[in-house]
Order: C-alpha cells, then structure tokens, then sequence
C-alpha cells in the first residue's frame, strides 16, 4: 500500500502543486507574523534594556510622596553620600520647542546629561556630547526629521518665548523608555543648560553605580538607609531591568494577535481550497480506488492512503510556507521601519522550536483535516464502481439535503438574533463585538447554504456572457452550474475573503464621512490658529491682532481647563450659535453667560446632572459652583462649555488661548495669506481650516484602509489559486468531452474562451455574493458603533466596489490561462481515447 500511495503521489504531483502553494502562502502568513513578534520582542527587550544598563540602584518617587513632586536637590545629594555608591544621576525630561525650518516651534523634549559615563541611556552616533551651556546633542532621528547637523545652530522657544540658541555638537541613538515612545523629537542638554529652562521641574528618578567591592543589594540597602523615607522606592539594577522589560511583551503581543487574525482568515480559505481539490481527485479516481478495493484493498487502507497523500502535501507545504514566513517577516520589519522613519533599523529574523512546531503544525493539521471528509467518501467507493466510467461521483452531484438545509436556518437564526441583540446592547465596544460575532452566524449560514445558490447566481451572471459570447459561453455557463458543490467550494473562498474587504471598506468610508461632516458641523470657522506646542497657550495679543485685520469678520478664542472631574472648554458669548454651534439636546445654549455652564450630555448623565443643576468645577487654580442651563452633544465635545469670563475665574493664571477661530468676510479671495501676516510673526501659532482638517482625517483612515487590504488580500490570492487549481483539475477530468467538442466543431479559440467565462462566473459568483454580504455587515457594524452622541451615517463606496469586482474578472482570466492553454494544446484523437 505504501508503494501504491508514493507511486499516487509522483503520478499526481503537479496536480497537487496549487493546493500545496496555497497552504504555503497561509503558513508563510502565520510564521511570518509569529517571527515578526519574536523580533519586534527581541528588539524592543534590546532597546528598553538601554535604560536599566549600568544602574545598579534605582529611586524614585512612590504613589504616596504627598506634597513631593520629584526628586529633590537634597535627595540626589544623600544617593551621592551613600557607602558604596561610586556615582549617582538624575533623570529628567521636559517639554523644550524645537524651532524647525519653516520658523514653527514643535514638539521636543531635552533630558540633561548625565555625568557618570555608565548610566547614560543613548549611544553616541556622531561627534560628541555637550559639555556647555550654549551647546547641545540631538537624537539620530530628531536631526534627520529637523534637518539638522553638526556645528549647525539649534533654535529652542524658551518658557518666556524667547528663542534659545545652541550649537549642535554631536548626534546620538536611544533606546525605548518613556521619554521616546511619545514619538516627539528628543534632545540632551548640560544639567545647567537643562535646569535653565525651568527650574522648578523636578527629577522623576535617580540612579546609581555601585563602587567596587559593593553588591547591588548592599548599595540599595545603603541608599534606603540614607534617605530615610518611605517615600521613596528603592530597586536594584536587576529588579529595574524585570520591570522595565515586562512592558515589552503586552505591545508586541497585541500586534501580533491582530496580524494572526488575518492570518487565521488565510487558513480557513487555504483549508477549503484543500478540500475541494481532495474532493475533485477522490471522483477523478472513483475507478482507480473501486479497482484497489477489488484487489484487496481495505476500506481502512483507502481512508490512510488519501490522508497520507494529505499529509506529505501539508509537510511539503509547511517547509516552504516557513521559509517564505522569514521573507514575509522581513517584509514587514521593513515597512514597519520606513513607518517610524528607522529605516535602517536592523532586520531579525528569530527562529524559535515554538514557530517551527506552529508552522508544520498547522501546514500539516489543516491540510489532513480538510482531507479528511474527501477520504472517508473514498471509503464509499463500492468495487463494482471499476466496472464503469463516472466523471462525477453521485454524491457530488446530489441535491442538497435536508439537514444542511436545517443547519443553515439555525445558523441564520442565531445570527440575526445575536445582531439584533447586539444593536440593543449599550456600550462602546460590547455592541461591535456581538453585532459583529452575528454576522459571522450569518456568512457560515450562506457557506453552508452555497450549493443552493449557485444555480440562481449563475443564471443572473451568464446571461450577459451568453447573449455576448454564444455557445463557449452557453458550455461555460452549463460547467459552471453542472457541480453545485464543488462550486460552491471553490467560490466559497473567494467569497470570504471579498465580504471581509467589503465590510471593512464600507465601516471606513462611512467613518470617513461622518467625520468629515462631523468637521463641518465643528468647524465653521474658515480657519482655527492653534499652538503647535500643546502646553504653549496662544497670546492674548494674537486674537487682537487677528481681529483687526480688514480681511477678517470675526474672531473667536477658545480655552481649556482641567478640572477635578473632567476638562471644560470656554468660548467667548457672540461665538455660540456662530463660530460654535454643538448640537442642543436641552435647555438653552443663548442662556450661557458667565456664572453658567453648558453640560456635554454624556458627562452630565454621568455625572447626574440636569438643566437647572449646580456643579461645581475645581481647576488646580480656581474654583467657581455654576449652573447648568443646557446639556449639548457633538464629536470630541469638551465634558463643558463656559464663557471666557468664567473661564478667567477658574483659572486666573492662564495668560493665552488654546485657539483662535477666524471667520472671514463674505467674498474674501486672499483671506489665508491675510491670517499668515499675523501667525508668522509667531512661532507657535499653526493655521488650520476645515479642508485641511479633513485631508487629514481621510489620509488616516486611507493608510489603514490599504493596510487591512493588503492583509486580507493574500486570503483573496489564495482564494483565486483554488479557481485555478479546480478549472486545472476540470480539464484533466474533462478531456474526453472538450475532444469531443473539438471533434463537434468547436475551436481551440472558443475552447479557451470557455475556461475563461466559466473562471470569471465562478470569481464573480464569490465576489458578487460577498459583496452584498460584505455591505450588509458594513452596514450592521455601522450602526452598531454608532451611539446617542455619534450616528455614523452608512457610505456604500461604489467606486471602490467596482474596482473589487473588475480585479476579480482580472484575475479569473489569469487563474484560467494555465488551464486553458492545455485544454486546447491536448490532441482531439488523444483526448477521445482517454478512458
């Protein structure tokens, strides 16, 4: 029987080729997501340890410092005198505006340098660090993005908007830690540079070097002692090094799981185009299986011969699918970098016992399970079956039963009842996730349900081909329809991977347009001046000026205040209806004056709160008890709005506005060039409009959009191998009838033309059937996510769907070249002769 199985197997090799590219293109997805999170671990356990290398000890502040902010003078001095301690530093950062090119100040942050060599957490790239108040370094990244190089002048806005020069001596790379995961520009100053920009900012850490003949606990011990105060946390070099790489593994792993997500789509799609081709070669070989029954062969040696030909396909796949895994992990280190604008960041590839298992694993598991229903219906293939010549066994032809019928109405049942308890249920993520968990009901029930409606698909979408191509079309529609399983086998893959595309599709244009009408609503103001540091008030004197200018209609400042429980907006009081017009749910907004307050209705529902409540709102620098006098919604609303007035009161140390609205008057052709006049003169005022607002909006969701495309896209690949590999499979078993059609009259041209109709019905038959489906989920996700303060408004992006289904037609030619090029190279006399 062995010998049987090989001979099989080298006699059906390149039949078995597309099905095992297929399993090796959902390994390689797989492996290559679970390398890329071992590297991106590995690197980032590299870069998080750059902070606790050297150290020896650590202090820090405890949740119960009280009145303490940081760390003190004084409490840097006892670290320093501690017995053991051979040298000691603080570790800072504060906010330092970097003046870039166009005379803007953006956002930096600059940590001193720490005296002791060891217990610095950069390396030196270039040149050298500073070592006086008028000099400064900048990080690799910082100087590429900023354009900035050694012995070049280095521009600072200082806490009194006075602009700071320094002269750029060096350049250097740091590793991950709280300062560079903001994302901001980051720069190294002398400590007495450092403390010039605000001296009242404390430390938040100390660490230390231990002397020689001294142990990290000993030091630490010593150090405990020194201060005397249980204020204060005191680690070891070891301990700090445990804690600081436990960050690491929750950010890679949430990545990782997203990409398995995709990854797991892939696999069920590889998992069917197995099945089905197992299922094509079990009728292909009905007589060869009834003649090794008739020999002696077992039903048990049947069922063991077709899950071993499973098996080494799955094996020869695994090992491609994991070397192909590298290249895609690679891949994707690459795209991430040139992201994050490390482009040269190194590329690794960590192959760990775990991603090998995992990739043979499921190469190996998925390809045996989905042969193993084709294997036991080889089982049924009765020995008088030899006798006689089928191209199709019955059971592949046999209208669908009763209990898959029943099957499928469960499964639609349940979906829609979990959709609509989903779109009931009240929350922000608990609706998504069960409306969500409904649909997915809903596709098996339509996979379940695909033999039935094959037939009717097929006649809708043949009738164009048949009235423009005649006969091949007619042959190629008959094909198409002839096998309702396996059909719906074949399209059924297909047909996941397009309703997936199409439902995040429609979720993110429908996104993308209500927040581009949320904008409008927001921002009528024609322009909105903002800082470009975002703890950098605007000037009073701006809005003055802005205000005078003759291309200007009106001006409108707007503030922020933290509270005790919660932020608050304030606007001034001819704004409101106007430049500030958020949705009224009750009261009156024309009755908020000073003294009142207009509650966001989500905070005040929260809160208990109603029109004609009082409240009262406590900042750091004020406190003020207001009344309520109505309740408003709209996106990213503050959780209240006050007037100016109020707002002064509350916090009577703010100087400056968090932004300006500007409105122009009628007509105004050069109204931007009139704002810029003014915002030049400042380097932290930034002019933004609703246009731009939008562009940006639409810019962010189109980045995610084209990456979950390219996602799921090798799912819709592999999907469109199946189509190849089931009309490949076709030929072989209908080469005695296109002979005789050849010998009826039909040419090698309308021959292929067949193939090529009967791919591009069957693409279309996914492609159609997972749209509608993909459009529908898109809508139900839609409206889950939507809520009393947001109504995401349903977008069907038609333009987007046409290309969707113009690639799939693509595509199905390419899928059918192969197939019917050597249908119509295979001789009339030859094909006529096969059995």
């Amino acid at each position: 029987m062995l010998r049987t199985i090989i001979a099989g197997l080298r006699a059906r090799t390149a039949r078995l080729v597309l099905s095992s590219v297929a399993i090796a293109l959902g390994v390689a997805f797989v492996t290559g997501t679970l390398v890329l999170g071992d590297a991106m671990n590995a690197s980032m356990r590299d870069e998080f340890a750059k902070s606790a290398r050297g150290v020896d000890v650590s202090v820090y502040l405890s949740g119960g410092g009280g009145d303490v902010k940081g760390i003190t003078p004084e409490t840097l001095e006892k670290v320093r005198q501690a017995p053991g301690v051979a040298g000691a530093d603080a570790r800072a950062f504060q906010q330092v505006p970097l003046i870039a090119t166009n005379g803007k100040a953006k956002p930096a942050f600059a940590v001193p340098l720490a005296a002791t060599e060891e217990l610095r957490e950069y390396d030196l790239a270039d040149g050298r660090y500073p070592s006086g108040v008028d000099e400064i370094a900048a990080d690799v990244r910082t100087a590429e993005t900023a354009k900035l190089s050694i012995g070049k002048t280095v521009t600072l806005l200082g806490k009194d908007d006075q602009k700071r020069e320094y002269t750029l001596v060096g350049t250097y790379k740091q590793g991950v830690g709280e300062v560079s995961m903001s994302g901001n520009d980051h720069l190294v100053l002398t400590p007495e540079a450092y403390t010039a920009f605000n001296p009242e900012r404390l430390p938040y850490q100390v660490v230390a070097v231990a002397a020689d003949g001294f142990t990290q606990q000993q030091v630490a011990d010593n150090v405990r002692k020194a201060l005397g105060s249980d204020i204060y946390t005191v680690q070891t070099g070891e301990q700090l090094t445990e804690d600081t790489l436990r960050q690491v593994s929750s950010q890679s792993a949430q990545f990782t799981t997203f990409l398995l997500a995709f990854a797991a789509i892939s696999l069920v799609v590889a998992a069917m185009v197995i099945y089905n081709t197992f299922t094509i070669l079990v009728a292909q070989r009905t007589r060869e299986l009834a003649l090794m029954r008739c020999v002696g062969a077992s039903r048990k040696q049947v069922f063991r011969g077709v899950l071993a030909e499973a098996l080494v396909m799955g094996l020869a796949a695994s090992v491609i699918g994991l070397l192909g895994g590298l290249g895609v992990s690679a891949l994707l280190q690459k795209v991430i970098g040139g992201f994050g604008g490390g482009a040269d960041a190194p590329v690794r590839v960590p192959v760990t016992a775990t991603t090998v298992l995992v990739a043979f694993a499921v190469g190996v598991v998925v390809t045996v399970l989905a042969a193993v229903l084709p294997a036991r219906k080889a089982t049924r293939v009765a020995p008088v079956a030899a006798l006689r010549s089928q191209l199709d066994s019955s059971e592949e032809v046999s209208r669908t039963g009763k209990l898959r019928v029943l099957f499928a109405v469960l499964l639609g049942v349940g979906g829609a009842g979990t959709i609509l308890m989903g779109m009931r249920m009240e929350g922000e993520e608990a609706p998504m996730f069960v409306s969500g968990a409904g649909t997915m009901l809903l596709l098996a029930a339509v996979l379940v349900l695909g033999p039935l409606l094959v037939g009717p698909v097929n006649r809708v979408l043949g009738a164009l081909p048949r009235a423009l191509f005649g006969v091949p079309a007619k042959l190629a529609s008959a094909n198409a329809g002839r096998n309702p399983k396996r059909t719906a086998a074949t399209t059924a893959a297909l047909m996941i991977g397009v309703t997936v595309v199409a439902m995040v599709t429609v979720v993110a244009n429908s996104a993308k347009e209500t927040a581009n009408a949320q904008v409008d609503q927001r921002l009528p103001a024609d322009y909105t001046v903002t800082s470009s540091v975002y703890d950098r008030p605007l000037p009073v004197a701006l809005a003055e000026q802005l205000a005078a200018v003759p291309e200007v209609a009106k001006v409108a400042p707007t503030t922020q205040l933290m509270g005790d429980r919660g932020y608050f907006t304030g606007v001034s009081k001819d704004a409101l209806g106007d430049l500030f017009r958020p949705t009224v749910e009750s009261g009156a907004l024309g009755d908020l004056r000073e003294g009142t307050i207009a509650l966001n209705a989500g905070y005040a529902e929260e809160q208990g709160l109603a029109v004609g409540s009082t409240t009262t709102v406590k900042t750091g620098n004020g406190s003020q008890e207001l009344k309520v006098v109505a309740l408003i919604s709209g996106q990213r609303l503050a959780d209240g709005v006050v007037t100016l007035e109020t707002s002064a009161k509350l916090d009577p140390v703010s100087d400056g506005y968090d932004s300006i609205m500007v409105k122009l008057e009628p007509g105004v052709a050069n109204g931007r060039a009139a704002v810029e006049k003014i915002t030049d003169a400042s380097p932290l005022a930034v002019i933004d409009s609703a246009a731009e607002t939008k562009a940006q909006l639409n810019e962010q969701l189109d980045k995610v959009l084209a990456f979950v495309w390219a996602l799921i896209g090798l799912a819709v690949v592999i999907a469109l191998f199946g189509i190849a590999n089931t009309l490949t499979l076709s030929v072989l078993e209908r080469t005695r009838e296109s002979a005789l059609l050849r010998a009826l009259g039909l040419t090698k041209g309308q021959l292929r033309l067949m193939l090529v109709v009967e791919s591009i019905l069957m693409a279309l038959m996914g492609a159609a059937i997972g749209l509608v489906l993909g459009v529908g989920f898109g809508w139900v996700i839609t409206k889950a996510l939507s809520s009393d303060t947001l109504e995401l408004a349903v977008t069907i992006p038609f333009g987007q769907i046409g290309v969707m289904l113009a690639a799939a037609v693509v595509a199905a030619v390419l899928a059918a070249a192969l197939p019917a090029r050597r249908a119509a190279r295979t001789s009339v006399v030859a094909g006529m002769a096969e059995a």
